[in-house]
């Protein structure tokens, strides 16, 4: 277990002995990461945000059916991608035309800010055009880091399944994004 692990253990045992300031401490830990996976599966920020919101009124609502058979931010991840399956089914059924997005900043982690706010928009479209699962598999092992494993996790599917998703996924957002070429292969490919 790591130490982020114990301190959230802790954390979520002493918001259920009722100190909610305990919980506070635990969105703060949490919530940048929460919110990177939501705006990538919702891709809009305005719902992304109330993804994040409602994944953190239902850890609230039901943190005593929290489990430790796996991480507590496995398990606060998964809450959060079925917030945004749940978000995403319900505005299928009501199409509405989306406003012109402002420009987000570039991505901190690139080296070169320039050149990453100038391909984020071809991204972010390419990814929006790959089918939810796969896009969640996606953003849960390239876009977060995250862990075959852990992904599995999170997803409730068997890991093959999620090696499966993330290979379809890469592969369809090569397509949208022109640079597939024959027989050519992702580094991350061979987890």
């Amino acid at each position: 277990m790591t130490s982020r692990s114990a301190e959230d253990i802790e954390l979520l045992n002493r918001y259920l002995a009722g100190d909610v300031s305990a919980f506070d401490e635990l969105v703060r830990a949490h919530e940048d990461r929460v919110f990177g996976i939501c705006l990538r599966m919702m891709r809009d920020r305005d719902a992304a945000l109330d993804a994040v919101q409602e994944t953190f009124i239902t850890v609230f609502r039901k943190a005593d059916r929290y489990q430790a058979k796996a991480a507590f931010s496995t398990w606060l991840y998964r809450v959060a991608v079925n917030t945004c399956y749940d978000q995403l089914r319900k505005a299928k059924r009501r199409r509405t035309e989306q406003l012109a997005e402002t420009a987000d900043p570039a991505d901190p982690a690139s080296g070169d800010p320039i050149h990453a706010a100038e391909l984020r928009p071809d991204i972010e479209n390419a990814l929006a055009t790959v089918p939810v699962e796969f896009r969640s598999a996606v953003v849960l092992v390239d876009l977060e880091g995250l862990a075959l494993e852990q992904a599995s996790e999170i997803l409730d599917v068997p890991i093959g399944t999620i090696k499966s998703r993330v290979f379809r996924g890469r592969k369809l957002l090569a397509e949208r994004l022109g640079n597939l070429r024959e027989g050519s292969k992702h580094p991350r490919d061979d987890q």
